[in-house]
């Protein structure tokens, strides 16, 4: 008797499944003229350190050359623009609204305990603080115009999506990456309000962004991945074990609805990849049981460079250290809910 399960391949069965099924079959190849730009959550910076060592990867905002300072303790150089962690579509969304003057949020500067003032929308990306106003402003304005340089350049755009929850304004909805008071600001639960984004929400909010990109930049294409990284805390009534999986549960789920039906729009299963070592034994986790190990992520990026790119070597861990080994001294995440 036939049926629809009689012919599949042995990739779409559990027991015949082989290390020679392709794990991802893409709907388009990256060149070696096109110019990638990343942006997300914490696991997109360690993404980016591989991306890194190809002359591809495209860079907007650096430093400019009349100042003294460093471009790692000021986070240069981490994203494609100095934009800091991207945890949500829905602020992925007013980040290009903001870059291209479709929405201005009514609150964007915070003041730390030390007199100095922040960016609202990426709090951590100045160690030092800001002394005036001002100079923030002036700051952003050259930041977004970075931001727009990037999306009309690239090629190829690689968002990892991080977390489901996320801090609102309640007079105008702007989305913060951190809670306001954590770093910079003050909190009061009149003015903001924690929002857990569903499946729908999440899907929307980046097909949104995706038509809008591609508005200015036809010819983009998308890769979309989730974080395998366990979220730090929760502001929900769930213990964090419920709320993590939540959380990824919804934006694996989201990016199943984003990648139907459109051919520019492509998902990477970087988070599948290492949870799924659960089920052949492996712990793909240091000690803390929420960093990946590194010899999971280059086991990750090997998958991926081998499913878009062509003629691609395998990672080598001992001519190229420091590609897996990220310096986090410096390093803008959610590890700072550790101390809250």
């Amino acid at each position: 008797m036939s049926h629809p399960y009689k012919h599949i391949p042995t990739r779409a069965h559990w027991f015949k499944k082989t290390i020679n099924d392709p794990i991802v079959i893409p709907k388009f190849k990256i060149q070696k003229q096109h110019q990638i730009v990343t942006a997300g959550s914490c696991f997109a910076r360690r993404i980016a350190l591989f991306l890194k060592k190809k002359d591809q990867y495209l860079i907007t905002e650096t430093v400019n050359p009349i100042l003294d300072i460093s471009a790692e303790k000021y986070n240069y150089n981490v994203f494609s623009a100095r934009y800091d962690n991207i945890y949500t579509s829905r602020q992925l969304l007013q980040l290009f609204d903001r870059a291209y003057g479709y929405y201005e949020p009514d609150e964007g500067i915070w003041e730390r305990s030390d007199d100095k003032f922040v960016d609202a929308f990426r709090p951590r990306i100045n160690p030092d603080g800001y002394f005036t106003t001002q100079e923030l402003i002036i700051d952003r304005r050259h930041h977004l115009a970075c931001v727009r340089q990037a999306f009309e350049k690239l090629d190829v755009f690689i968002f990892t999506l991080g977390l489901s929850e996320a801090w609102l304004s309640k007079k105008d909805g702007a989305v913060y990456p951190l809670c306001p008071g954590v770093d910079g600001g003050k909190f009061d639960d009149e003015k903001y309000y924690m929002k857990n984004f569903t499946v729908s929400e999440i899907a929307a909010d980046f097909l949104t962004f995706s038509e809008k990109l591609l508005k200015i930049n036809p010819n983009a294409k998308i890769i979309i991945t989730v974080s395998p990284t366990p979220i730090m805390a929760t502001a929900t009534d769930n213990h964090i074990l419920v709320a993590n999986f939540y959380t990824k549960s919804a934006l694996r789920a989201a990016c199943t609805e984003i990648i139907t039906n459109n051919n520019q729009i492509e998902y990477f299963p970087s988070y599948d990849l290492v949870l799924g070592g659960c089920f052949s034994g492996i712990n793909n986790f240091e000690p803390d049981q929420r960093t990946p190990t590194e010899e999971s992520i280059k086991k990750v990026m090997d998958i991926f460079f081998e499913s878009y790119f062509d003629n691609f070597t395998n990672l080598n861990v001992e001519q190229e250290p420091k590609l897996l080994i990220p310096n986090f001294e410096h390093e803008i995440c959610d590890n700072i809910l550790e101390d809250v």
